[in-house]
């Protein structure tokens, strides 16, 4: 009965993991640029249980019983397929139609500035003491062009618009200023560190890891600029699969219900025998 409660429970505590996972997706179903995580569940060690005493050919009963433990949380993968594009007409709104690509922004922090990766395209002005404006995105953390820069113009710019290429175009009354906007490759996403529901960053520890930068990330730069994909006035939605979630989400608690019945018929069975005079 130990045995019961302990694998049952072991399962339990694994699948609330599960369940948080499904509702941060659902949560941010509706989060321009979020990609969706699915949680993959490895079964624990087996203990063989072997039965010699009726070792005969003719027997009909197995030679020894495979007892499990529960199981575990084998992994957490997440979903790097490109969302569907919304149309907005903001000129601020840009949407990466290349999957892997992200834009990059610049957050301070303890030893300085670093750069971090977004898909979330939807930018703003915010004016400066100077007389100029920053792009910067939803977080007013400023968005960097490809040389790492924050990417400053006039205070009387009056329409915006984005190559193909990543070349921003800034009109004003006097002309027009072109900025390249910073856009980087994950070659491998999974590496990298999630910091807020659509924002990645490097690592700490690279060397730790046995890794380099340019093992994760390849900025694009130069000829490489041509491979970008970018739309004017839309927003890449997430990739979240509703259906997917809300079927992935019963039958997690369909899980956890089985599990906790076994909990308590076997707290019910110990009942019993401790009830025996």
């Amino acid at each position: 009965m130990i045995r019961t409660m302990t694998t049952a429970v072991n399962t339990m505590n694994q699948l609330q993991h599960k369940l948080d996972m499904i509702g941060n997706n659902l949560s941010n179903s509706a989060t321009h640029g979020y990609k969706s995580t699915d949680a993959k569940f490895q079964e624990l060690l087996y203990q063989q249980m072997n039965n010699d005493k009726a070792d005969r050919a003719d027997r009909r009963s197995e030679a020894g019983i495979r007892m499990g433990t529960g199981s575990r949380l084998g992994g957490v993968q997440m979903n790097w397929k490109v969302g569907s594009l919304q149309v907005t007409d903001r000129q601020l709104d840009f949407a990466l139609t290349e999957p892997k690509q992200y834009f990059n922004l610049i957050q301070p922090g303890e030893g300085g500035e670093e750069i971090i990766y977004s898909r979330k395209g939807n930018f703003y002005v915010s004016p400066m003491d100077n007389g100029q404006n920053m792009l910067v995105n939803e977080e007013g953390l400023p968005v960097a062009d490809s040389s790492g820069r924050p990417i400053m113009f006039s205070g009387q710019a009056t329409n915006y618009h984005v190559h193909p290429n990543g070349l921003l175009e800034v009109t004003q009354p006097g002309g027009s200023q072109t900025f390249e906007l910073g856009v980087t490759v994950l070659e491998k996403p999974n590496s990298m560190v999630q910091l807020s529901a659509t924002n990645f960053g490097m690592p700490a520890d690279l060397a730790g890891l046995g890794i380099q930068a340019n093992d994760l990330l390849t900025e694009l730069t130069g000829a490489g600029r041509s491979q970008i994909g970018l739309q004017n006035q839309a927003l890449e939605a997430s990739n979240v699969n509703y259906e997917k979630e809300m079927t992935d989400l019963i039958s997690a608690q369909r899980a956890y219900q089985f599990n906790a019945r076994s909990v308590t018929m076997a707290d019910q069975m110990l009942g019993l025998i401790n009830g025996i005079r």
